[in-house]
């Protein structure tokens, strides 16, 4: 099994290659936190985590990539790349919530299975969702929303849930005191500075694609939330 992902959601840009029965757990990838400069930087990470591992773009069981919410430019570039690939090389495709993303990201960091995913949406808006990891399997408790965090009732939400949550976000940076004003809640920790990855992409696509969840090229579609700019992107030229 092989499988590219990559994520260029929010200001971290990454790309990951899985590789079934590779060393050091089967993994390679490259990170870095660099706002705006996506576009130049995807596509030579790509290049260089194909040519270490001496394989070409056929070889690839799937593409894996950060299907939003985020970054409206960041989203459309990804899914531009991913689509560009994925058609001139018929190879399915699994789209990957950024926010289970930071939720696995925070429980490899903590080892906790309850996270409150909160991503910086500006307009004073939070992209938002609620995770738990039960048998190995991240379960969406709601349902992902872009919404003011004035507007996001965590004592009403968490009403009766007696666990141990783990914020983790941008949007926590930006509205922590607005999103507990009327929660009386245990936060273990919060990680602020937790981005999305295509390592974690890549890891929660294994299981995506042992279970055949994959989309053709064209239903790689990114999801905004917001719905005035919900809108598909043009196929990439590769």
């Amino acid at each position: 099994m092989k499988i590219l992902a990559i994520d260029t959601a929010t200001e971290a840009c990454s790309a990951a290659l899985y590789i079934e029965g590779a060393p050091d757990e089967g993994i390679t990838s490259e990170y870095q936190l660099a706002p705006r400069e996506h576009s130049r930087l995807i596509l030579k990470m790509i290049d260089r985590l194909l040519s270490q591992a001496e394989m070409t773009v056929n070889e690839l069981d799937a593409i894996a990539f950060g299907r939003g919410p985020g970054s409206f430019m960041g989203l459309r570039i990804a899914a531009g790349v991913v689509q560009g690939i994925a058609f001139a090389h018929d190879i399915p495709v699994i789209p990957v919530s950024t926010l289970k993303a930071i939720a696995q990201r925070a429980h490899e960091l903590t080892g906790k299975e309850h996270v409150l995913a909160a991503i910086d949406a500006r307009m004073d808006e939070v992209y938002w969702a609620s995770y738990s990891l039960t048998a190995k399997q991240w379960s969406l408790n709601g349902e992902e929303r872009v919404v003011s965090p004035d507007k996001l009732h965590l004592a009403e939400i968490l009403s009766g849930q007696e666990k141990n949550w783990v914020a983790a976000g941008t949007g926590w940076a930006s509205y922590a005191d607005r999103l507990l004003r009327d929660a009386d809640l245990e936060l273990l920790t919060r990680l602020d500075d937790c981005f999305p990855s295509a390592e974690v992409i890549a890891w929660l696509a294994i299981e995506e694609l042992k279970a055949g969840n994959t989309v053709p090229a064209a239903e790689a579609i990114p999801v905004y939330l917001r719905n005035d700019v919900a809108k598909k992107p043009k196929p990439f030229v590769f």
